[in-house]
């Protein structure tokens, strides 16, 4: 299968080369770079938003519903 030379050794640099050389990238070389990346982050993807990053998302949402949170803390950061 063609998507398996781009792991194989030096392949890589020879696809970036036909790229160079068509002054692009074609649909098979983005449909190969797309199959790579999709392979090496589909476990990130899988491993959902971690609980600290949901804290905060939550404290950031709260803050923007209630402007008079959001106004509290701009007066105290030393501005105006």
């Amino acid at each position: 299968m063609k998507i398996q030379k781009l792991n194989s050794g030096g392949s890589g640099e020879q696809v970036m080369k036909e790229a160079k050389k068509q002054g692009g990238l074609n649909a098979e070389i983005q449909s190969r770079i797309g199959h790579q990346l999709r392979a090496m982050y589909d476990d990130v993807v899988r491993q959902g938003v971690p609980d600290r990053f949901v804290e905060l998302i939550r404290k950031l949402d709260v803050a923007e519903a209630n402007p008079q949170l959001r106004n509290a803390g701009d007066k105290n950061d030393g501005g105006e």
